[in-house]
């Protein structure tokens, strides 16, 4: 039995498509993760897993259960951690930890043994006593981990878990997921736009944009897909830098953001030489070049075309972006 099971999942909301078709399985034990900017569906997929949203057609199991006929025992089996944070203030770290705890009819018997588990793994147990509003946007959002994790749940959702904090604190939540794995064994699925986070922490990865999955695989696999190296250019004029590039064949795909040139190469140190000298012939000054291997976000524009940073995207070739289906199963 798979963890997660959609078939042609959809969300319409009157006459704008927030997800459309998409089909996946997500294999018991995974951290999956959904990568894509802002707006491009995540949250609602989720909240459509998670009950909190029905589906306007097509299905979607969550270990086995409907979330459409079947949301108690969907709800039964999870736990979620929301964008939005939803830790009460006004109590003590044990108090929403006890809270919730009822809320999930977990029994008074095991109860505390459980809340000292999981806050022990979160590293807040001797921090329970205190009012949450003396604790950092780190320590509330671990303790949000924690509270998800006190009804033994099989499958963790993480909406963007990580927004917000500073680099310390979000290394540290990376840090509890890792651990999660290897202590709860359950399956955790992971929404995020921040690439390093999809790209350290997920076995797969689905990128989704425009409400549609359009790749999926492990983190690496897709960066392999790229097949060469990035190239970037900032020059003095951009524009005709790379419609040069383009007529010479110089790159696999270039994609021009506002302040540079992003290109996909093969052999990238042998092209440089001939991009140097192509940009010598026709008089654009380059400021500054540098080589590095495919990261995700260089995934994310080969299949998109736009850079997950920037919500309308930079000037894309023609014919970017055009391997778009509707979920990959």
């Amino acid at each position: 039995m798979k963890a997660i099971e959609t078939v042609n999942l959809t969300k319409k909301f009157g006459t704008l498509t927030a997800v459309d078709q998409v089909n996946l399985e997500v294999d018991q034990g995974e951290i999956f993760g959904l990568l894509g900017p802002n707006g491009a569906g995540k949250s609602t997929f989720i909240s459509m897993l998670c009950t909190i949203l029905k589906p306007t057609s097509g299905t979607a199991k969550v270990e086995g259960y409907d979330v459409t006929t079947e949301p108690g025992d969907v709800r039964r089996s999870i736990g979620i951690v929301f964008q939005d944070p939803s830790i009460d203030d006004k109590l003590t770290g044990m108090e929403n930890m006890e809270l919730h705890a009822d809320l999930y009819d977990v029994p008074r018997d095991v109860m505390h043994t459980r809340i000292d588990e999981v806050l022990q793994l979160v590293q807040l147990k001797n921090r329970a006593s205190n009012y949450v509003n003396t604790y950092s946007g780190g320590m509330r959002r671990r303790l949000e981990i924690a509270r998800s994790l006190i009804h033994y749940p099989k499958v963790l959702f993480l909406d963007e878990p990580t927004v917000g904090l500073d680099p310390q604190s979000r290394d540290h939540i990376w840090n509890y997921i890792r651990e999660l794995k290897k202590q709860e064994s359950i399956t955790i699925i992971l929404t995020t736009h921040y690439m390093e986070e999809a790209d350290k922490l997920c076995d797969r990865i689905a990128i989704i944009d425009k409400s549609r999955i359009i790749a999926m695989d492990t983190p690496q696999n897709l960066k392999n897909e790229l097949g060469g190296e990035t190239i970037l250019i900032h020059s003095s004029d951009n524009d005709l830098l790379n419609r040069k590039i383009t007529e010479a064949e110089l790159a696999e795909t270039i994609l021009q953001t506002e302040n540079e040139l992003n290109l996909c190469v093969k052999n990238a140190h042998n092209n440089v030489a001939r991009i140097v000298e192509l940009a010598v012939s026709v008089g654009v000054h380059i400021d500054s070049i540098t080589i590095r291997e495919p990261d995700l976000n260089d995934v994310f524009m080969h299949f998109t075309g736009r850079e997950i940073r920037d919500g309308s995207g930079g000037k894309a070739l023609p014919g970017m972006g055009a391997r778009i289906m509707g979920g990959i199963k």
